[in-house]
């Protein structure tokens, strides 16, 4: 009898390490899968980003009634803010308003997606949203006229949820390493992708010669690589969320709770379950909420006032514009492949603290500079807290919510953080032509307290519970 006992718990044991032999196998293939899939999603994404001041004087020449509207919106806020009558910041500013319009969109669609695959798996909506990329490229390959290049960037927004859905996958993963990791590379995909496509994209701005052509030829390389990616997802991305814990369709029955700025900053929809969080994790859920919220509504908000401030007080040309950004996509995918995929579980609300009390000195040099040396500097630290902060919150956020409800914690976040990122460039704008560039970023970074306040807040709550 002891044998038969010893023979049954050896091959017990056995079982649970080959268990957690194929989990651990699964999980690494699920990273390396979103890593692919993100990257080719962002290269397709990111080749219009130095195309868009030669397309935008294309349309400019051949205004039509919705081209005109917009300009006088961006009229208005010029001359309210005091910012110069200059072809280079006028060109900063529409980018800017058809930038805000497109993460209005992705507010509206990412909590929305992310309940959705809840219910119908990630799967399904990932193809779905790829399809949708897929058809905002080949709008953008047609457009003739700014109304079509307008309805590509619409398509656009509503699809890309891409980012949220992956990140959900991620938080599916059953070891929290493995989550951390995800994330990780999910933050290296961001920085390859914002700095091989625009890369791509100059080559072409450089080496075509029609305005048409400047368009249409980036618009077809990035339909081309939507279509890799919907090919890569369909054959090799494995159904994280099992069918026995999928919510019935009761679970996103109140569409309210995932439109209201209130109930979204609340993550109310998340209480909606047969087992809502504790009161104590909805709290810190919440914190967790505003400080993303908090965060990238100053970081973007500086992040975009930093091309003015390069025009302005260095003159930079659009060349030495990509290579500013080629720099911080250096520093920020090596940091996050090599240190942000190493922090322990437990150890990253010290992470975030550290990186955005980081970003204090960071946007002082940047704002104080007056040579290259101190502006590089401040953006050797500001890449540092870029390529880790927001896959630290990622993870922290991945760990709340039912194992059913993945999709909408992630979904939220994903919002909050486009909420936050069509407001701040208006902000910051304004209070950069306003009150001037210094005043502009050193008031910024003395508001980075806020979140580590608020950090603090979640620390101290996590030691009372301890003792």
């Amino acid at each position: 009898t002891i044998y038969g006992c010893f023979c049954f718990s050896e091959v017990f044991i056995t079982e649970q390490r080959m268990s957690g032999k194929e989990s651990s196998m699964l999980s690494s293939k699920v990273i390396k899968v979103v890593f692919v899939t993100l990257l080719l999603d962002l290269l397709g994404f990111t080749l219009i980003l130095p195309l868009l001041p030669s397309i935008l004087d294309h349309y400019a020449q051949n205004e039509n009634g919705i081209y005109r509207s917009m300009q006088s919106i961006v009229d208005l806020f010029r001359e309210a803010v005091g910012i110069p009558l200059a072809k280079k910041y006028n060109c900063v500013l529409f980018g800017g308003l058809i930038g805000s319009l497109f993460s209005l969109l992705q507010f509206i669609s990412s909590p929305l997606a992310g309940t959705l695959s809840d219910h119908y798996g990630r799967r399904p909506l990932l193809i779905l949203a790829t399809l949708g990329l897929m058809t905002s490229y080949a709008v953008w390959a047609v457009a003739r006229s700014f109304s079509m290049f307008l309805l590509f960037r619409i398509v656009g927004g509503i699809s890309k949820s891409n980012v949220s859905l992956c990140t959900a996958v991620v938080a599916d993963l059953p070891c929290p390493k493995a989550r951390n990791r995800g994330m990780a590379m999910i933050g290296v995909a961001f920085s390859l992708g914002f700095t091989v496509g625009p890369l791509m994209g100059a080559y072409f701005a450089l080496s075509t010669g029609t305005s048409e052509n400047v368009s249409q030829t980036p618009a077809v390389l990035a339909l081309a690589f939507s279509a890799a990616d919907l090919v890569f997802i369909w054959l090799l991305l494995p159904e994280t969320l099992k069918k026995d814990v999928k919510t019935s369709c009761s679970g996103f029955r109140d569409v309210w709770d995932l439109l209201n700025p209130i109930s979204l900053f609340r993550f109310s929809a998340v209480t909606r379950s047969t087992e809502p969080p504790t009161e104590e994790r909805m709290r810190r859920l919440q914190v967790l909420g505003l400080v993303y919220f908090c965060y990238l509504f100053l970081f973007s908000g500086l992040e975009f006032s930093l091309s003015f401030l390069t025009h302005q007080r260095f003159h930079f040309t659009s060349m030495q514009q990509g290579k500013m950004f080629f720099f911080i996509g250096i520093i920020m995918a090596l940091i996050q492949g090599g240190y942000a995929r190493r922090i322990k579980p437990g150890q990253h609300i010290q992470a975030v603290t550290v990186s955005i009390t980081t970003l204090i000195p960071a946007f002082i040099l940047i704002g104080l500079s007056w040579n290259l040396t101190m502006l590089y500097a401040g953006l050797a630290l500001y890449s540092f807290a870029a390529a880790v902060v927001v896959p630290c919150l990622s993870t922290l956020v991945a760990d709340h919510g039912s194992v059913n409800q993945k999709g909408t914690v992630m979904g939220i976040l994903r919002s909050l953080g486009a909420l936050a990122r069509a407001m701040g460039p208006i902000v910051s704008s304004s209070v950069y032509w306003i009150a001037g560039a210094q005043t502009c970023f050193l008031l910024t970074s003395a508001s980075f307290i806020v979140p580590l306040v608020l950090l603090k807040s979640i620390r101290r709550a996590e030691e009372g519970h301890e003792d």
